[in-house]
């Protein structure tokens, strides 16, 4: 085994986990990656230190000679380094979008990852829109958000990564004199001749308009012309009302004035919701976070696909990919 001159912390975590888990589909589950990233992490690892660190067969996984010399190399250098992050990680906060303080999903995983973090702060921003955080967060002005991460533009997606959190029920606020007001939920073909609004031309959330347009298209339903931006619950609430448009929401969507709000049926479209980061991203309460979302979709089912449930085939692959990789 020759030494490198650059060690990537990176990969002596994947060699750790595989090498206490002595199994791939677990420590990749463990780390939050696909088990081709593992693998491919392995095998860098191996080159660089020109060292087989694994016996692997079709049943299972051991540690060679190599990598028994490897391990308690590992295990002290990632402590020293976690130390490292958690010293320095401290003076700043982890700055998480929740893109509006309405929507249930990213708070309570921030509010859990709290719990599990109490020794790091983890701060909440709103910043409406995936698209609009995406920048935010290569900027560095932002360390996470949640969205519709298949709705990014391929440019942003590849500078990201994501995490699948829940696949959220999704509902139309309507009016409370609307014609379907009464329905305790709507059925997608009731809103035929509808013109909903999505959000069309807002700069911060093209991807919600994307989901809606792919949601509402062969069932004439409308996208409603782009209103007003408004910044804030009033102002928004005060354009909607004086719209009286329908509008596309998430079952968790806080009901305004003079509003209910009904699920969706028949079928079920469902939001595809991601916890998202820029690639490479460290500090010491961005495990919590991922924890959170992880035990949160774990014991809640969100990330259970219901009875005729609808997603777009570009989500479908998206979610999947990750998902699978984890079971």
């Amino acid at each position: 085994m020759s030494a490198p001159n650059h060690l990537d912390p990176r990969l002596l975590r994947a060699f750790l986990a595989v090498a206490e888990e002595l199994h791939f589909t677990r420590a990749a589950a463990r780390l939050y990656v696909a088990q081709q990233a593992l693998s491919r992490d392995i095998r860098r690892l191996e080159r660089e230190l020109g060292a087989d660190l694994f016996v692997r067969s079709t049943r299972r996984v051991t540690l060679s000679a190599d990598g028994e010399r490897l391990l308690p190399y590992a295990r002290r250098v990632l402590a020293a380094h976690d130390e490292l992050l958690a010293a320095f990680g401290e003076a700043r906060p982890l700055l998480v979008d929740l893109n509006s303080p309405g929507l249930a999903t990213g708070r309570r995983v921030l509010h859990r990852a709290r719990e599990l973090a109490p020794e790091h702060e983890l701060m909440a921003r709103f910043e409406s829109g995936l698209t609009f955080a995406a920048d935010e967060l290569l900027a560095g002005r932002l360390d996470a958000s949640f969205g519709r991460f298949a709705g990014l533009d391929p440019v942003l997606r590849a500078q990201l990564e994501q995490q699948p959190v829940r696949y959220e029920p999704m509902a139309v606020v309507l009016p409370e004199d609307h014609r379907l007001a009464a329905l305790p939920e709507v059925p997608l073909a009731a809103l035929a001749g509808e013109t909903v609004y999505a959000g069309a031309g807002n700069p911060r959330t093209p991807e919600w308009t994307d989901l809606a347009r792919q949601l509402f298209e062969g069932r004439g339903i409308g996208i409603a012309s782009p209103a007003p931006l408004a910044v804030g619950d009033e102002e928004f609430q005060r354009i909607m009302a004086k719209l009286r448009n329908p509008v596309l929401a998430v079952v968790g969507f806080p009901a305004m004035p003079r509003t209910v709000v009904r699920p969706l049926v028949d079928p079920v479209p469902l939001s595809p919701v991601s916890l998202v980061w820029r690639r490479g991203l460290v500090h010491p309460g961005f495990d919590a976070l991922r924890r959170a979302a992880a035990q949160l979709a774990r014991e809640e089912g969100w990330l259970r696909m219901p009875v005729g449930g609808w997603i777009p085939a570009i989500d479908n692959d998206f979610m999947n990919n990750i998902i699978s990789a984890h079971r």
